[in-house]
């Protein structure tokens, strides 16, 4: 079947309206150093909304003849857009929000080349020199927002759901939205795009202002396409600054039901929070779904109970079935956040007093040498089991649903994962758990393992 594309010239809409002749280079390069790969890339996802498909790799070459190039003009830029999904334009113009979207990956990507990259005072190799990469990439998205005060609720959970489980996911951002607290996500669909939906509605009747903040990066975007909701988008270099940003700008947590992405999201900020210097830290998270879900959570809470113990299990509540209680609890959490951000002359809008272990921030690249090396063991911290385990989920995501990943699966076979054989039976059952429940993959197709536990 021939999927409808279109060609297009495209003004910016409020973001990046003008570009230095660097910049402008650094968009035009097509080679290794240059930024067209990435920016193409990202590109295309954000232009493939709606779309369900849940393969980097499948989008990318289904859409091989499309190509974005700078127009650059002097009185500002604009894009030449060849063979994009026809699904992003109504009567031959774009939507507006996918409009925003475009130019909101522009801006990300040549603040990254131009000011990330190459600046000698952000060092990547120290925790404080990444937070500082994270801080500004956030800042300069006009994220960080010093008048407001803490109501912005961060939601975890699948894209890969249950009609059930995505009906949840509105009930509850729609009791979120009534309270006035705000959403944020990875932006995609399903668990992503639900609690937006129903904040939107709860936001329209109380007259609010809704804020729904979508939070990405290039290797995760073109699975998961930013949804038409999300009103503010950053892309992040890498999964570890996504997550670090989720963490410091949230003030209430929520973990809907999901698959291997939603657990490494539980094991990073877990592994946060066990961290000694954070144990009296107010940090609201809460695991909820709809009484169908209850199996999955009871299989959640097991599985860090016995790799991560009590202590572990003491950092949230699960919640099944009341979306009411679960906005109640949240607002009484993000006020007592409120009040120990005061207390301490901490911002609002980002967490600094959050103690994030290096860890958890360096970058993992999931090749097979790197995940047969992954330290799965009992001989260390809670906290650094954690950062261990979260990069074996990791890799499975990448494995499963990122292009890389896929591509590296394709060439040398599955991945290997080895470790103490209590963890690796317990993580076994968690991940057969999820292929059952067909929590892996969008597509109707049986699912491949792109692992194999030793």
């Amino acid at each position: 079947m021939t999927l409808a594309r279109v060609d297009a010239e495209v003004a910016p809409i409020g973001t990046l309206e003008a570009l230095s002749r660097a910049e402008a280079a650094m968009l035009l390069d097509r080679g290794h150093g240059g930024l067209h790969g990435l920016f193409r890339d990202c590109a295309l996802a954000v232009l493939n909304c709606g779309n369900e498909t849940d393969d980097g790799k499948e989008l990318l070459d289904r859409y091989a003849d499309f190509d974005i190039r700078l127009i650059p003009r002097e009185r500002g830029i604009k894009l030449d857009i060849r063979n994009a999904p026809a699904s992003a334009f109504v009567d031959g113009r774009m939507i507006v929000g996918i409009q925003e979207h475009l130019f909101a990956v522009l801006r990300d990507v040549v603040y990254l080349g131009e000011e990330i990259r190459n600046a000698v005072r952000f060092d990547e190799a120290t925790s404080e020199g990444t937070t500082d990469i994270v801080f500004h990439l956030l800042r300069n998205a006009g994220i960080l927002k010093p008048t407001l005060h803490p109501k912005l609720v961060v939601c975890w959970g699948g894209h890969s759901i249950g009609r059930d489980e995505y009906e949840y996911t509105k009930h509850v951002g729609y009791q979120l939205g009534l309270r006035g607290l705000d959403i944020c996500t990875g932006c995609g669909p399903g668990a992503m795009k639900g609690p937006m939906k129903g904040a939107a509605i709860a936001h329209a009747k109380q007259r609010f202002d809704g804020r729904y903040l979508g939070l990405t990066e290039p290797g995760i975007i073109a699975a998961e396409a930013p949804n038409p909701i999300v009103n503010e988008l950053v892309i992040f270099p890498d999964i570890e600054k996504r997550l670090e940003a989720f963490v410091r700008v949230g003030h209430g947590f929520i973990v809907f039901p999901g698959g291997v992405g939603t657990a490494e999201e539980i094991l990073y900020l877990l592994g946060i929070l066990l961290h000694p210097d954070n144990a009296d830290l107010p940090f609201p998270l809460i695991f909820t779904g709809p009484a169908s879900a209850e199996a999955y959570f009871r299989q959640i809470d097991a599985f860090i109970g016995a790799i991560l113990g009590v202590e572990a299990q003491r950092r949230y509540k699960i919640i099944v079935d009341d979306p009411e209680r679960v906005a109640r609890e949240l607002k009484t959490g993000i006020q007592a956040v409120r009040e120990f951000r005061k207390d301490k002359h901490d911002a609002y809008n980002f967490n600094w007093s959050l103690k994030i272990d290096h860890d958890f921030q360096q970058p993992f690249q999931p090749t097979h040498a790197n995940m047969r090396a992954l330290d799965l063991h009992r001989d260390q911290p809670p906290h650094r089991l954690a950062a261990q385990l979260r990069r074996a989920f990791s890799g499975l995501v990448a494995g499963n649903v990122k292009a890389d990943g896929i591509r590296e699966i394709e060439r040398h076979g599955v991945f290997e994962i080895r470790g103490d054989a209590d963890i690796m039976a317990t993580m076994d059952t968690l991940l057969k758990s999820f292929a059952a429940q067909r929590r892996m993959k969008l597509s109707g197709k049986a699912y491949t393992p792109c692992y194999r536990i030793i």
